[in-house]
């Protein structure tokens, strides 16, 4: 087959409802915004929020503006536009920060998952865990850029056939092995090494701390002390398990893969929904985040 040099893709998935999908991510980029923007200010500013719980969700919040960041502002501009494009080094780009956020989230939650088996089971000790906090945020992100620049690495190699078209709204490790004529058994191992090392690995930690912490709660005496650690774990969990639950039907599909709609569906729920919904999960079971918003407002 002839193999063309490359110079943008053409993105597919806006073959219809584009005024109706403008409207939509432009909405959920702003609350994405200002959501995360919030969360962001207020541990900042806020003298309460000084745990180590708190310092990862800024982290957190971080990453989920990058997220959004990386993508939706591209989705816009092409949903506006007769035809929807992007360039061969701006698909790779997007790519590579799209996969160092993911890496990097993936670990973090892991991270925030010890933090709080450290706060309910061994609470005396907790106050020193702030000490290493930095050190595990900043591992972190390293472990999401190594991660990230193995993928973009490998598809930096991969050539096109033809017209270079993607059956998607944005570019991923996924959508461009679907596109390419090389040889993608490279990119496929790097991506099922890489969902158990950084995806499966976290997870499991995950899994663990809380198995510890629902038998500690489970052990506790009182009802009300129950209750209050379940509502402050209850928040984390169900981050964690929609994150984890995306990210693997998104990198980890069949072989036969979805349909084109049931990726672009995945992927946003995955990299853009979610991380505007990170704020919300955490903010509402929390009173002291709630009192720090009313004393900023």
């Amino acid at each position: 087959m002839n193999q063309t040099q490359v110079t943008e893709f053409v993105l597919l998935g806006f073959s219809h409802g584009r005024p109706f999908l403008f409207a939509l991510f432009l909405v959920v980029y702003l609350a994405t915004l200002l959501g995360n923007s919030a969360i962001l200010s207020l541990v900042s500013l806020d003298p309460h929020l000084r745990s180590p719980m708190y310092f990862f969700l800024g982290h957190l919040s971080c990453l989920d503006l990058c997220y959004s960041s990386v993508t939706v502002p591209k989705v816009l501009a092409n949903a506006l536009r007769p035809r929807a494009t992007i360039s061969y080094g701006g698909c790779l780009a997007q790519m590579f920060f799209l996969m160092w956020c993911a890496g990097a989230e993936c670990a973090l939650l892991a991270v925030m998952a010890y933090d709080r088996y450290a706060a309910v089971c061994q609470p005396l000790r907790y106050a020193q865990a702030l000490r290493r906090s930095a050190c595990a945020a900043a591992g972190c992100w390293l472990w999401g850029l190594l991660d990230s620049a193995v993928h973009t690495l490998l598809a930096a190699r991969l050539s096109f056939c033809g017209a270079a078209r993607l059956q998607h709204i944005f570019c991923d490790a996924p959508p461009l092995l679907g596109a390419t004529c090389s040889d993608t058994r490279p990119n496929e191992l790097a991506l099922r090494v890489s969902s158990i090392f950084v995806g499966l690995s976290p997870f499991l930690l995950v899994v663990i701390s809380y198995l510890y912490i629902l038998a500690t709660v489970l052990g506790m005496p009182l009802a009300t002390s129950r209750r209050k650690a379940f509502s402050t774990c209850s928040a984390h969990l169900l981050a964690v398990t929609l994150y984890f639950v995306t990210a693997n039907l998104n990198y980890n599909r069949p072989s036969s893969g979805y349909s084109p709609a049931a990726d672009v569906a995945i992927s946003v729920l995955y990299c853009i929904v979610t991380p505007m919904l990170n704020p919300l999960i955490y903010s509402l079971r929390n009173r002291q985040v709630w009192g720090a918003l009313r004393k900023l407002v």
